[in-house]
């Protein structure tokens, strides 16, 4: 009985002398597949054994970064928030010109907003401190946006949460008013009382460490390579300096209230190529 092994896209038949042998096509798998604004996901690209082969990957238009992740080339997107909701192609493209091009359901985030005062250290709750803490934010934003990044990923090994008991406070991606002023929480927040172990969540280098930023407060930002990012905020002490290459579960610094903060907490952020995702979301696709 002829076996046939059916890919993605199609089968290739290759002949080799006067037997048959029926090689698989590549194969493009999307995780997850249900997707909102905000969202990251995972890109593999099955039944190929080298990054080599693929010529490139894009995502609405950009190119991605490919790495082998337990022998499967893979890449990791972030979906921006502010992206439309709508069908976009993730174009796979080999080196021998195949094209194979799979598509991608972005939904609306649903919308919530809440009220968020301002601790009296950045002037309480009145409109002229409303009005400084976006615009600090805005500068801030711009600084923590021009992180330069390895070329290369840093990690091979699943990801693991900052803190070794998780119990979210402030989830990802909805609306905060503060006086007035919208301010869209990228980030998760984490209840960990002052002082708590802050861990690495990955291998990498740290690109930064920020002592007194206004918003952030004390701030890590550890590179794990090609554009993927985690910034750990609001910390009371530090436990690595700039440049230092860390280790997945690594006691990077302790827990605090510094910054825009009106208790002690872990804010996280998860970055690939400067879009903010839902870390959350992120560590899922570990799972």
């Amino acid at each position: 009985m002829k076996k046939f092994i059916i890919g993605f896209i199609a089968m290739c038949v290759v002949f080799a002398g006067a037997g048959k042998v029926f090689a698989v096509a590549p194969t493009v798998v999307i995780t997850p597949t249900d997707l909102i604004q905000g969202d990251p996901f995972m890109i593999k690209v099955e039944n190929v054994a080298k990054v080599s082969s693929i010529k490139s990957i894009t995502f609405n238009g950009k190119k991605e970064g490919v790495f082998l992740y337990k022998s499967v080339p893979t890449v990791l997107v972030g979906i921006d928030i502010h992206l439309k909701a709508a069908t976009y192609d993730v174009v796979t493209t080999m080196t021998n010109g195949d094209v194979i091009k799979t598509p991608v359901v972005v939904q609306e985030r649903p919308q919530d907003v809440k009220p968020l005062g301002i601790p009296d250290k950045l002037g309480g709750d009145t409109a002229q401190s409303a009005a400084n803490v976006v615009s600090e934010l805005k500068k801030e934003a711009v600084y923590f946006s021009n992180i330069k990044t390895n070329k290369k990923t840093l990690w091979s090994a699943p990801f693991i949460y900052p803190l070794t008991s998780i119990a979210i406070t402030d989830p990802y991606g909805y609306t905060r008013n503060t006086d007035g002023f919208d301010i869209l929480h990228k980030g998760t927040d984490f209840r960990a009382p002052e002082g708590t172990p802050i861990m690495a969540m990955g291998r990498g280098i740290v690109r930064v460490v920020k002592k007194n930023s206004v918003t952030y407060g004390n701030t890590i930002v550890i590179d794990h390579g090609q554009g993927l990012m985690t910034y750990y905020l609001h910390l009371s002490k530090f436990n690595v300096k700039q440049g230092q290459i860390v280790k997945q579960g690594q006691i990077i610094g302790w827990s605090g209230q510094t910054g825009y903060a009106i208790g002690p907490h872990l804010h996280l952020t998860v970055r690939i190529n400067n879009v903010s995702i839902d870390p959350v979301k992120f560590m899922n696709l570990f799972q």
